[in-house]
């Protein structure tokens, strides 16, 4: 398949990352995101990332830019990968959009971490171009992408996406489409766990993440991950878990509750478990 014009919706952290990284590739992208100011704010975002990869002999920012194009709806593409909020509904409308405006051999995609890809499938009339396309974050710098088939995702749009997924640099793992898919049914736990030591007293939350560091060797604690994930984005993700799985065991911690009620949602509000 031709993806040499790639649609992003959704400008924001992971959007942005997507869209630069398909860019680099050599390819067009088209940006789109409903919000005033989003896409603005996600072309510096990249710029930064950019001038930084720049630095260690990566590709020249403007040239990288100069392929992607803030678009102000959506638009015809040869692919369009979604990177919107964690939000069925929301999502839901966007692949309905897609659908309607994207020409009838066009693949749409998501970037969910969590929503069944099925479900999105059902809003098109094309559930065999359907697919999930998980990066992570930050996208530029992490290569795995997990490719999500849905109950009626065709043999070439996988194998599609696989090689896609290869070309942007990134390594492919596929997953079938069960609720979390394989990342965040495993690392949701985690998370939730950690929050629970430390609504529980058992340490803080410098501690908690120093001992899965050093002792788990991951680059990154629990808690500071879901600081950087955005801690609403984490409650959502369970809330899927939770309700598609039907295990107690994936009920978001209280104390995450607390903070996403509370506007500390991590980085992103300058405050979560950490200050920033």
């Amino acid at each position: 398949m031709d993806f040499e014009h790639v649609l992003v919706v959704g400008a924001g952290q992971m959007g942005g990352g997507i869209a630069q990284v398909v860019a680099a590739s050599g390819r067009h992208v088209s940006l789109y995101d409903s919000f005033p100011g989003a896409t603005d704010r996600g072309l510096e975002t990249m710029r930064r990332s950019l001038e930084k990869l720049a630095e260690k002999g990566g590709a020249d920012p403007d040239e990288v830019l100069a392929r992607v194009t803030p678009v102000e709806e959506i638009v015809p593409a040869a692919l369009m990968i979604e990177a919107v909020v964690e939000d069925i509904d929301t999502k839901g409308e966007i692949f309905r959009r897609a659908d309607a405006t994207l020409p009838e051999r066009a693949v749409l995609a998501s970037n969910t971490s969590s929503i069944p890809i099925t479900s999105l499938a059902a809003a098109t009339e094309r559930p065999d171009r359907v697919i999930g396309m998980h990066f992570f974050n930050p996208v530029p710098v992490l290569k795995l992408v997990e490719v999500i088939r849905g109950l009626e995702t065709s043999d070439e749009t996988a194998a599609a996406i696989v090689a896609l997924a290869v070309d942007l640099g990134k390594t492919p793992a596929e997953a079938r489409d069960l609720p979390g898919f394989v990342s965040n049914r495993i690392l949701m736990p985690f998370i939730n766990e950690a929050a629970y030591a430390l609504l529980e007293g058992v340490a803080e939350p410098e501690a908690i993440d120093t001992i899965a560091k050093l002792g788990f060797a991951h680059p990154m604690g629990p808690l500071a991950l879901a600081d950087l994930i955005g801690l609403d984005t984490c409650v959502a993700i369970m809330e899927v878990l939770h309700h598609g799985l039907g295990d107690p065991k994936y009920a978001p911690c209280p104390l995450l509750r607390q903070y996403v009620q509370a506007g500390r949602l991590g980085r992103k509000a300058g405050r979560g478990f950490y200050e920033y």
